[in-house]
């Protein structure tokens, strides 16, 4: 009895642990491609530099008689787990308590009673150290626990899966409505928010929430999301490997298909280039032939691809010549963008307003309005449709913070994206201020693209908080290569820390553009 009382510290702490290491496997993806496996690789610090280190000296309860070792040991043990619980990380994106979270809870506390009872079993007393010893060294070493974990899950979570995949595949064969497939490197949920606006004009339609872009986030969307007055669903389609938008389109067999560019986004995981064009066009090459394809002809990653289908394509773009639709006329300001559109073999030059930012928003209307037309759209409800575009939270969202203009970039970035975030700051009348941690899974590439990145915020900027200082290295190398003054470069790990210093810099007229909000599984804190 004394014993089990004196492990509750330590069963407290498995507790926070947990938590910890699930959020981070939730994630990453609860390591599919092995993401959460390789994050602990790259943070052998962050995983093994914790306090609860010093459990397994509890060792030394060798020395003492049994009931000083379980007084001891339960003393130890919880002054470690008030340490732990007191240290308090700022949190972008909590642990969503899933029912997947829920059972891998289940699956860690069953091991644990299986340990507990084996050793109540077999208890003596002359063990007692060794007991300690083992279930710290489980504690110390819980985000590899948590990866086994995990692993046993996997059987289970493929029988979860196939129960719902088979709800929802009924639910949206009884519907029989058309379903509009939506991939890139970048501008993805943009894309999807703003074609969704659009549509609904004229229809029904529901687009996926968030960004619910894998087999198990449609799934979910249609079971809990989709309605039965809805008549088009758009469907979000993300992947870290070829062969994922593949699988994803077998469920879900879209008729349409818009893909918005090929970057350089999960370079890591593809592997090259060459692997990410093939991976997003499996997309397109999945549509029936009388499908139609909306494709971006101003990247030549998508004007060169032998397109391995016979459904219809339409290009749109600004820059080419020959397109199907072709934005002219463009006019970007602080209250949002306005441009005229040509429709191939047609004449007439048709405007279009919208709140959005940026010229990349452009390219994204463009396939919603030629995918509207498609559908029988008229022009004069297409142009209500992009006058009726929402601001997209966190993606070039302007808003205000005391007296600084925030331009609100955050949820994520890449190289083609952070350009032209800095372009739309550099339209701004008035100071200007980059708050940025820099760009993330470039592969091989991550280090020069961070350095044009710094490159570009010189152009810009008049101040530069940095967060991250392991992160934004290659940014700072950046600047100072274009003779930026280092006394307007701050370097923090805490992007709490930006806003007082933006609320000392900030003039009358400032303007803050807040570009990438890296997970917590980035936090150098």
């Amino acid at each position: 009895m004394y014993f089990i009382l004196s492990l509750m510290p330590l069963f407290i702490l498995t507790i926070l642990k947990s938590k910890k290491s699930m959020h981070m496997l939730q994630q990453n993806y609860y390591d599919e491609s092995k993401r959460y496996f390789f994050w602990i690789i790259k943070n052998l610090k962050k995983v093994f530099l914790t306090i609860d280190i010093l459990l397994p000296l509890s060792v030394i309860c060798i020395l003492f008689k049994e009931n000083v070792s379980y007084i001891f040991f339960a003393g130890f043990s919880f002054l470690i787990m008030a340490l732990y619980s007191t240290h308090k990380e700022q949190v972008k994106k909590p642990l969503v308590i899933t029912a997947r979270i829920k059972r891998l809870f289940t699956t860690l506390t069953l091991i644990y009673t299986i340990i507990i009872v084996l050793i109540m079993l077999t208890f003596n007393k002359n063990y007692i150290p060794y007991y300690y010893l083992g279930l710290s060294l489980l504690t110390y070493l819980n985000y590899f626990i948590i990866l086994i974990v995990n692993k046993i899950n996997i059987p289970v979570e493929k029988c979860v899966y196939l129960k719902y995949k088979h709800q929802a595949l009924k639910k949206l064969k009884s519907m029989n409505l058309p379903v509009i497939g939506i991939t890139g490197s970048y501008g993805k949920t943009s894309s999807k928010n703003i074609l969704n606006d659009i549509l609904n004009i004229k229809f029904n339609a529901f687009a996926t929430p968030k960004n619910f872009n894998t087999p198990y986030g449609l799934i979910n969307s249609i079971n809990n999301y989709l309605d039965k007055f809805n008549d088009i669903f758009i469907a979000e389609m993300g992947a870290f490997k070829i062969g994922e938008i593949k699988k994803t389109c077998d469920l879900m067999h879209p008729k349409y298909g818009v893909l918005t560019i090929i970057g350089e986004a999960h370079f890591e995981s593809f592997g090259s280039r060459e692997n990410i064009q093939k991976g997003k066009f499996e997309l397109i090459e999945s549509l029936p032939s009388d499908g139609i394809g909306i494709l971006n002809g101003d990247d030549e990653y998508q004007r060169n691809y032998k397109l391995k289908n016979n459904c219809k394509v339409y290009y749109v773009g600004i820059d080419s010549d020959d397109l199907d639709l072709k934005a002219t006329n463009i006019k970007l300001s602080s209250n949002g963008t306005t441009f005229d559109v040509i429709f191939k073999g047609d004449k007439e030059k048709y405007t279009f307003t919208t709140k959005l930012l940026g010229k990349h928003n452009v390219y994204n209307i463009l396939a919603g309005i030629m995918l509207g037309k498609c559908l029988g759209m008229t022009i004069e409800e297409l142009q209500r449709g992009v006058s009726s575009i929402k601001v997209i939270e966190h993606r070039l969202e302007l808003k205000k913070y005391g007296n600084i203009n925030i331009i609100d970039d955050a949820y994520n970035s890449n190289p083609v994206g952070s350009k032209m975030a800095l372009d739309v700051l550099n339209l701004m009348d008035g100071e200007k201020i980059v708050v940025t941690p820099g760009m993330i899974e470039l592969g091989d590439k991550q280090y020069e693209l961070n350095k044009k990145f710094g490159e570009y915020i010189s152009e810009v900027a008049d101040y530069v908080i940095l967060v991250g200082e392991a992160q934004t290295k290659p940014i700072y190398d950046g600047l100072i290569e274009k003779k930026y003054n280092k006394k307007n470069i701050f370097v923090i790990n805490d992007v709490k820390e930006a806003f007082p210093i933006m609320n000392k810099l900030a003039s009358t007229n400032t303007y803050a553009l807040l570009e990438n909000d890296l997970p917590d599984l980035f936090n150098e804190r």
